[in-house]
């Protein structure tokens, strides 16, 4: 269970709601606080919810699935590995991660790319893993930058929708705030992560798949110095294997048996039987003899101090296949091609963003072209959101496009590319699981409702606007509830009946926004932590220990601007 270590944290997470909907009664908000009595939640439930959340969220599982069948093919292209160290020779290691971290928090405050930029997640780990890095940091780098953008988030309407629809705010409402805080918490993480590298002093290590070399200088024997590790294993003879074996295997080898002296000049064994000569008249008789040994497989055999880490075992760094076609350039293209495509895809572009309709009237004329009186051309493609509307799902099919093309360029055959599929769909599982998981914990916390309960007695503690119990009942909320909309929806209606002062709501905002965020990069029922955990196989107490002075700083920096808020 070790290695499932992210799914036991979820089960254990969804334990406790049904616990806790035992103790606590359930009460919602429908234009008045009406208590419910308790709601109690059985065991036979989980199932009934768990065909709920794959029915309403079974889009980002499926999602995962792709990407992890999208990579599954990648790494039959002998050219992407090619592809991958041509970046790692090319771009300083810490300056890829400054412009990762960027590029993904930027991406996720102003278009809401926190689950789209799964199908990046994996390129981006194998590169931070051959440039030396372990996976702590590529979970940092990772959940970190997708957390700091949803706390400084901006123009995402598809993460602040709500709460411009609850509190009656404007797209652009406390937009330079809102921006200080991103670029607040990228610093931050920045900051973390270099100290976490400074810590550890990590060497940075090339990983390179096996190379064939003579056997000769491969098995050599190698001795043990302070600075580097070498085991040694000593294989005892059998010693009722007959002269004629031992001959047969010299003639196999191709090795010719010499004899072995006790010290004294005599054939015969020496005084335990099987003890090699000690000395030569060179001095170093004793390791030539023990490298042809070796090699016969006699009486040493050396195993090599590995050079490499265990990122290939575990499938996040395609080994290197020598092959004459390692043109790069088609994967670069189509690289920045789907990562254009994703951002403007993904940016709300229309009346509840940037007031901008191009892409919308655009989308309905090509759509709706025809030639003659009824032939549709573009209807080929299929049904298609205008950019600002997009989805995971709606992401699918471009990168099928994209990932057929490179199949043909590369000349891939089909066996290759549904090997790759199958293996990539396999290693993507665990990952789909945990979200659909996560959302299962989503189902349960709605459908018995304790959580009002908790912040109606919160709310009560202080009368109107008060930055700490507002900080607290919006953390409290999205430890709950996964999904952003059910984040605010399960605690600002009441919220707005209780605290009526409308011009606190633009702080309002920018707290539940800001917590939400925090809280995303620790709660164990956090979509892009327990996801990226799981795929990146790292233990949730590990990624704690590591984390907690992130969490700390950020969650300092936010209450001084809270504060400061307050008073201005």
């Amino acid at each position: 269970m070790k290695k499932h270590n992210a799914l036991k944290v979820v089960l254990i997470s969804l334990l406790v709601v049904l616990v806790l909907s035992w103790i606590f009664p359930a009460a919602y908000f429908s234009g008045e606080y009406i208590d419910q009595g308790r709601i109690q939640m059985g065991l036979a439930d989980v199932y009934n919810y768990i065909a709920i959340a794959l029915q309403n969220f079974g889009h980002y599982s499926l999602y995962i699935i792709f990407v992890g069948c999208f990579y599954g093919v990648l790494y039959k292209i002998p050219a992407y590995r090619a592809f991958l160290d041509k970046v790692v020779e090319k771009v300083n290691s810490k300056v890829f991660i400054v412009i990762t971290v960027i590029l993904f928090a930027l991406g996720v405050s102003v278009a809401g790319l926190q689950v789209a930029f799964a199908i990046f997640i994996p390129l981006v780990v194998s590169l931070i893993l051959l440039m030396g890095y372990d996976k702590i940091v590529a979970a940092l780098v990772v959940v970190g930058s997708l957390a700091a953008g949803l706390i400084g988030s901006t123009y995402a309407y598809g993460n602040n929708g709500f709460i411009l629809y609850q509190l009656g705010l404007e797209p652009g409402y406390q937009v330079w705030v809102r921006f200080i805080i991103l670029l607040v918490a990228v610093v931050i993480l920045i900051f973390n992560i270099f100290m976490y590298i400074h810590s550890k002093q990590q060497k940075k290590v090339v990983v390179e798949g096996p190379k064939k070399t003579d056997a000769l200088k491969e098995e050599k024997v190698v001795e043990a110095k302070a600075s580097s590790e070498v085991k040694v294993a000593h294989k005892i003879p059998n010693p009722k294997a007959s002269s004629k074996d031992s001959s047969d295997h010299d003639k196999k080898s191709g090795t010719t048996p010499k004899k072995t002296t006790n010290g004294k000049g005599s054939n015969k064994p020496g005084p335990k039987g099987n003890k090699p000569a000690t000395k030569s008249s060179k001095g170093n008789g004793t390791r030539k003899n023990a490298n042809k040994a070796a090699l016969r497989d006699e009486d040493i055999i050396v195993v090599k101090a590995s050079v490499t880490t265990d990122h290939d075992d575990e499938g996040f760094v395609p080994a290197k296949v020598e092959s004459n076609s390692k043109k790069i350039w088609p994967l670069v293209v189509g690289f920045i091609l789907l990562f254009v495509l994703l951002v403007v895809s993904y940016i709300t572009w229309g009346d509840n963003g940037f007031g901008i309709s191009f892409f919308d009237n655009i989308t309905e004329n090509v759509s709706s072209y025809t030639l003659g009186e009824a032939f549709r051309p573009f209807a080929i493609y299929g049904t298609v959101s205008s950019f600002g509307n997009w989805t995971v799902i709606d992401l699918i099919f471009p990168a099928v496009l994209l990932l057929a093309i490179w199949a043909f360029v590369y000349r891939l055959k089909f066996d290759e590319i549904l090997d790759g599929v199958v293996s990539g769909a396999r290693k993507a599982f665990l990952p789909a699981v945990i979200a659909i998981l996560v959302y299962t914990v989503l189902v349960a916390a709605v459908s018995h409702p304790f959580q009002l309960v908790f912040y109606k007695a919160i709310l009560g503690i202080t009368k109107g606007f008060n930055p700490g119990s507002t900080v607290v009942v919006t953390a409290l909320s999205a430890l709950f509830n996964v999904d952003p909309v059910y984040v605010y929806q399960s605690v600002l209606p009441y919220y707005a009946s209780v605290v009526t002062d409308t011009n606190t709501y633009p702080l309002v905002g920018v707290i539940a926004q800001s917590m939400y965020g925090l809280v995303s990069c620790i709660a164990p029922t956090s979509f892009i932590l327990m996801t990226s955990l799981a795929f990146l196989k790292v233990n949730y107490k590990d990624w704690l220990k590591n984390a907690w002075k992130l969490f700390l700083e950020l969650f300092i920096v936010l209450l001084i601007i809270f504060i400061i808020m307050t008073f201005i």
